[in-house]
């Protein structure tokens, strides 16, 4: 059976949403970028007809190996790919996992997991990254971006397609438990339901996002120019259609990059190309706390540059742990994220496989970085990442406080020069996440999370409940006044072991501690009682004034 028993496909390479065969290509090797594009489109195209029933499809799929293996004339495009691979060793493997790919499409409709949706990338997307590094002659230090890049552009796709993949296939590449956690597959394509879907649809872009953070040093891995340029401006064309896939909804819209995406795209490819030859690891956890609003910028505004690095370093790999805890993934997820980077902590520093990790790796042999610190602040995202949280007593809250504020605390002043300060970190971390917890109240009831322990709520008549209900009962500002007496103690305890700690080190911390020091004396003069008003903050004169503070703080960059 021909592949010409298909519908005919009117989409060619040109249509797709990143370059395939561009002027970037060396002229000699568009033709056989071409022939493995063609094939592939048309095998794609024989798994996505709606017309035809599954063994039909394996049939025809079936029908294009076996002419793909003997560059059967009788399939013209199957020829064509067999010949250019022929020539340039490179297509006719690759070819045939993304068949493989194209079979599982036939037969499968929904995804158990995030896992299972990535080992389909790694079939139906990987092999075309793998297939250019071939065709460049390229070696294996490549790979694991290029395969980064590749899967983060499939997921990107499928999640632009989602309303037509379910329409006109009743095929889904969002994982089944995560359109649960919006009520149903029901009810996350409801078209209504945006304020549902769009948590679902950022956790699912914090992924690709760090796909594309792993895949930023493509262009320095390959030696061809011409690839690096490639590769360049598609990496910069998927950032912009991950940021438009944030802005927009793709079940109620259709979210697409323009021409000015386009333009901007190659507008950038000067720059890119220049940067080539720099390792790209710092710049991306640079852009994770760039995007940051956190009170901690002002700290690393006082260091020296290469203390500063280490800390970004510090802040990317809090800020992503983070985002998973506070994401909508289904905990099963977030947990096997979480624990990735387990893994990613325990190999470091030798085996580091992305940029935050190897821009850590740096940062731990430098400072002498405990490994335990890392390990507690992943244990306090997985309490984080519960779909209910609640702190039992003072012990489980003082447990929670040294994880997910303490840990950081401790790195900190090693990465500051400054390790005797370890109890100094201690209290000052405390202190700082009690005043988190006092300003972020009614932004954590909204997400069933109560930090408020339960004995000392229960105490005043507050029973363990919906969370909205708990932080605006009339009695519940008592609890908070009483924490708010522990950060005051705790910022009094910090002053007086600064007195005995070398103050021009530590400049970063006592910026940090200044600012909170601030924002806590607004909660306070606002007062605790409900309803206590939108989320405070320091205003860009306040930071201003303590960034200055800091470059006027005596002892210099360190």
């Amino acid at each position: 059976m021909s592949i010409a028993a298909a519908p005919v496909s009117t989409k060619t390479h040109r249509d797709e949403n990143f370059p395939v065969a561009s002027r970037l290509i060396a002229r000699p090797l568009r033709a056989p970028v071409l022939a493995f594009y063609r094939f592939a489109r048309a095998a794609d195209d024989v798994a996505d007809d709606s017309s035809a029933a599954p063994p039909e499809k394996l049939a025809r799929l079936e029908t294009l190996e076996r002419a793909l293996r003997a560059g059967d004339p009788a399939e013209p495009l199957a020829a064509a790919l067999a010949a250019a691979d022929r020539r340039f060793g490179a297509g006719v493997e690759e070819a045939l996992v993304l068949l493989d790919a194209f079979r599982q499409d036939a037969v499968k409709r929904r995804y158990d997991d995030w896992a299972e949706l990535l080992a389909y990338c790694r079939r139906s997307a990987d092999p075309v990254g793998r297939f250019l590094l071939r065709l460049h002659g390229e070696d294996a230090s490549a790979q694991a971006p290029a395969d980064a890049l590749c899967t983060a552009l499939q997921i990107l796709n499928h999640l632009q397609d989602l309303e037509k993949d379910r329409a006109a296939l009743d095929r889904v590449y969002l994982p089944v438990p995560w359109m649960e956690e919006a009520g149903g597959e029901a009810a996350f394509f409801a078209p209504a339901n945006a304020a549902g879907r769009r948590p679902i649809l950022d956790a699912a872009l914090d992924r690709v996002d760090d796909l594309l953070a792993r895949a930023a040093n493509l262009p320095s891995r390959v030696r061809s120019r011409r690839l690096a340029a490639e590769s360049a401006v598609t990496l910069a064309l998927a950032r912009r259609l991950s940021a438009k896939l944030r802005a927009g909804d793709p079940v109620t819209t259709r979210v697409a990059l323009g021409k000015r995406d386009f333009a901007a795209a190659f507008a950038g490819l000067p720059t890119a190309l220049a940067r080539r030859r720099a390792s790209s690891d710092p710049r991306v956890v640079k852009d994770i706390v760039a995007v940051s609003g956190s009170s901690f910028k002002l700290g690393m505004a006082a260091q020296a540059p290469e203390r500063r690095r280490a800390n970004y370093a510090l802040y990317a790999f809090c800020r992503v742990i983070d985002d998973i805890a506070d994401g909508a993934a289904p905990l099963p997820e977030k947990r096997a994220f979480l624990d990735a980077w387990r893994r990613e902590i325990d190999a470091l520093p030798e085996e580091p496989t992305g940029p935050i990790g190897r821009e850590l790796a740096r940062a731990m042999v430098a400072h002498d970085l405990p490994r335990d610190e890392f390990h507690a602040l992943l244990d306090g995202m997985e309490s984080d990442g519960r779909p209910r949280v609640r702190i039992q007593d003072a012990a489980d809250f003082d447990l929670y406080c040294r994880r997910v504020a303490g840990a950081v605390g401790v790195l900190s002043v090693r990465i500051f020069g400054a390790p005797e300060a370890h109890d100094f970190a201690l209290v000052v971390g405390r202190t700082l996440q009690v005043v988190n917890v006092l300003r972020d109240v009614d932004e954590d009831a909204a997400i069933d999370r109560v930090y408020v322990p339960l004995d000392r709520l229960a105490a005043l008549g507050i029973a363990d409940g919906e969370a909205a209900a708990m932080v605006a009962h009339r009695r519940f500002a008592r609890a908070c006044d009483a924490l708010a007496a522990e950060a005051r103690a705790g910022f009094a305890e910090a002053d007086r072991m600064l007195a005995q700690l070398d103050r021009s080190a530590l400049r970063p911390a006592i910026v940090m501690m200044e600012g909170y020091r601030l924002l806590f004396a607004k909660l306070v003069a606002r007062g605790f009682a409900h309803p206590r008003g939108p989320r405070l903050r320091l205003t860009k004169p306040e930071k201003a004034r303590l960034i200055l503070r800091a470059t006027r703080m005596p002892g210099g960059a360190r």
